[in-house]
């Protein structure tokens, strides 16, 4: 019986992998074909193709830049590029369960040998890929890899206990991304004449302009989660020592990445009254949840702070230079400040009622 699972799960997990790892590798050809090469060597295209599903992972890369060999990392990915795996693991898995038939005795098995071999396979791609100017750090997979593959498995095929504090804190989740997708957008809207010079500035041609509306489309996640921390007051950086917040603008330069031209260009205190709608959005969850018990109102709470934890880790790292080694939220403040916020909101909902009510003028 163990053999079968393995075999199932090993099969789903080798499609799982196909299933994105292919039209990376076919559009790694065309790239390779179009630009030309020196030699007739399909291993770069295919290995490019590697680094492109490992980083579709957030696998970080430690980089060796030419000419001189100048160290670098590449740890800030795009958040929208998680969509694929997950799509992926979700599909395999569960297609692992219906040729198991759904037997409810061998779900923690299969779920379990299908989170351990992807992540083998993924760590052993990353290891066979190396090259000395190129390097995923295939020993973080444990860590960056297991989780998703744990968390996209747990959604299949079963129901969990807190069920209704998953749905209340993805509700409230979903607001908060909502607000800040909608501020993003306003804001690239009112900045397009940056958005367009820094385009220019890249001059990246017809397939190199596909390309680059491609990526920028997947790093708009982690442009909303910036603007999301922004509005916590907590900001986010662009670089060494630089700090884009409303009560702070320390910032020397802008990448040429269109995405950047929605920056701020000087400090906004006003800004901070957002938080207004942060701590609204803590109140609402609790209006939400308090009526079924206290309970679901803390696991609601909690599961919150580590899904906001889960996009800072995933929304911050190093953009390939020294001087792009920290972008992106802090993983400590914006999660802390939010969660704070989140909080006042929860009680203020529970304690201004109360007060309301024992107010000897309104008796």
């Amino acid at each position: 019986m163990f053999q079968r699972v393995l075999a199932v799960t090993l099969g789903q997990v080798v499609r799982s992998i196909a299933l994105v790892l292919l039209p990376i590798s076919f559009l790694s050809l065309i790239a390779w074909a179009t630009a030309g090469s020196v030699n007739g060597n399909t291993t770069d295209p295919m290995r490019g193709a590697m680094w492109i599903w490992l980083g579709a992972h957030h696998l970080p890369f430690t980089l060796s830049l030419p000419p001189a060999g100048t160290p670098g990392l590449l740890s800030y990915l795009p958040l929208g590029a998680l969509v694929f795996p997950i799509f992926a693991i979700r599909s395999g898995f569960a297609r692992s369960m219906e040729k198991l038939d759904d037997d409810v005795s061998l779900v923690s098995f299969a779920r379990i040998a299908y989170i351990l071999e992807y992540t083998l396979i993924a760590m052993l791609c990353a290891y066979m890929s190396r090259t000395d100017a190129v390097q995923p750090q295939w020993y973080l997979a444990p860590l960056v890899i297991l989780p998703i593959a744990t968390m996209t498995t747990f959604s299949v095929g079963r129901r969990l206990v807190i069920s209704q504090a998953i749905l209340f804190s993805s509700r409230a989740l979903a607001l908060l991304l909502g607000v800040s997708s909608i501020i993003f957008g306003m804001t690239i809207l009112t900045n397009l004449s940056m958005v367009e010079d820094l385009t220019q500035v890249l001059q990246p041609g017809i397939l190199g302009g596909i390309l680059l509306l491609f990526i920028n489309i997947l790093y708009i996640p982690n442009a909303v989660v910036a603007t999301l921390s922004y509005l916590a007051g907590s900001g986010f950086a662009i670089g060494s020592g630089t700090l884009v917040a409303p009560w702070s603008h320390r910032l020397f330069e802008i990448p040429a990445i269109p995405l950047l031209g929605a920056v701020p260009e000087e400090k906004a205190m006003w800004h901070l009254t957002f938080i207004i709608i942060i701590i609204a959005i803590g109140a609402l969850m609790t209006t939400w949840t308090i009526q079924l018990s206290t309970r679901t109102l803390v696991q609601s709470y909690f599961l919150l702070c580590a899904m906001i934890l889960f996009l800072a880790f995933f929304g911050s790292g190093a953009l390939i230079t020294n001087v792009l080694d920290s972008v992106g939220v802090s993983l400590w403040k914006f999660p802390l400040l939010i969660g704070a916020e989140l909080g006042l909101g929860i009680l203020l909902a529970i304690f201004i009622p109360r007060i309301s009510l024992s107010n000897p003028l309104k008796r």
